[in-house]
């Protein structure tokens, strides 16, 4: 579900049958098919930023969840980064989701974009208004739509590898929660799965009902080779030369992909025909640490995305 090994004009080149999503202004956006030597779209890793002076930062609204609530902890700390990656994985072991994604052509070949996108709509339903998370729902349910990925069992299996993934991320990294608040995070998000479009009774609300979900679709879940090229991308994707050259970038990244594949549930990583073994749990979790005390040891203010920003100026004016 990212971008090709490779970021030459070649690789870029359309393959038959790939499709554009074109916005549109007053009407919901459209697809079309790529002209022959035609580029797919590429937007870069800003094109999910909001720029604080765009947020609302006066409003007494805490949103759906508000600073008391665990997603606020959770989405805020440097764990989502491993298990964003973890989910990505996970996601794509569920063969109609995976050939869905696979032919639309931004999410291949722009895999920093989608990422950035993703991070900016996470933040937004969890820390803006409530009506600036209807309206960041709203937009992503007109795509979901035009892209034709907008079936309930589609959208209810992301959500669910979503929540799973963070909160195991979460936990394995050291971050502090009790059963209890495990419990209360899966509860809270099933408001995030309403706004992108699921069906809400089918939702889990605990983590026994998460697990249970999990164990019922196994049977539905293939590693198909768009999967493994997926994954692979994921582990080595795209980056302009003089990023790759000059910073710790690939390094870094490759070690986060590493890790979240290796926080994987033992029977996905089996999935892949690789080992599914307690000491893999062990080493991955012990990585996890180490990354989330480095990344927690950066600043705060270099930590708070724009919408956690605007929120705590929108919540201190009340």
């Amino acid at each position: 579900m990212t971008a090709s090994t490779t970021d030459t004009p070649a690789a870029r080149a359309p393959r038959a049958g790939m499709l554009r999503l074109v916005p549109g202004v007053l009407a919901p956006p459209r697809l079309e098919p790529l002209a022959p030597g035609e580029p797919p779209p590429r937007t870069g890793l800003r094109s999910g930023f909001t720029d604080l002076s765009a947020l609302d930062r006066t409003t007494p609204d805490p949103g759906y969840f508000g600073p008391d609530s665990v997603s606020w902890r959770v989405h805020h700390d440097p764990a989502t980064v491993l298990g964003g990656i973890r989910a990505l994985i996970l996601q794509s072991l569920q063969p109609e989701v995976m050939l869905a994604f696979h032919r639309i052509t931004a999410t291949r070949d722009d895999p920093w974009g989608r990422l950035s996108r993703t991070g900016g709509y996470v933040n937004a339903i969890t820390y803006g208004t409530r009506a600036e998370a209807d309206a960041a729902s709203g937009r992503v349910r007109r795509v979901h739509g035009a892209l034709g990925l907008d079936r309930p069992e589609w959208l209810l299996w992301v959500h669910c590898g979503a929540v799973d993934s963070w909160l195991d991320a979460h936990r394995r990294s050291g971050a502090p929660m009790t059963d209890a608040e495990a419990d209360r995070y899966v509860d809270e998000q099933v408001e995030a799965a309403r706004l992108v479009g699921c069906t809400v009774a089918d939702v889990p609300r605990s983590r026994t009902e998460l697990a249970d979900y999990l164990t019922a679709v196994r049977p539905h879940l293939d590693v198909l080779p768009e999967t493994r090229e997926s994954v692979r991308d994921l582990l080595w994707p795209p980056m302009e030369r003089r990023v790759e050259l000059m910073t710790p970038a690939r390094p870094a990244w490759t070690s986060f992909a590493v890790i979240g594949f290796g926080m994987l549930p033992r029977w996905a990583r089996r999935m892949f025909a690789l080992p599914g073994l307690p000491t893999t749990d062990l080493g991955a979790a012990l990585a996890a640490r180490s990354v989330r005390t480095a990344l927690v040891a950066v600043p705060e203010e270099r930590r708070t995305n724009p919408h956690l920003a605007a929120a705590r100026q929108r919540l201190a004016h009340a």
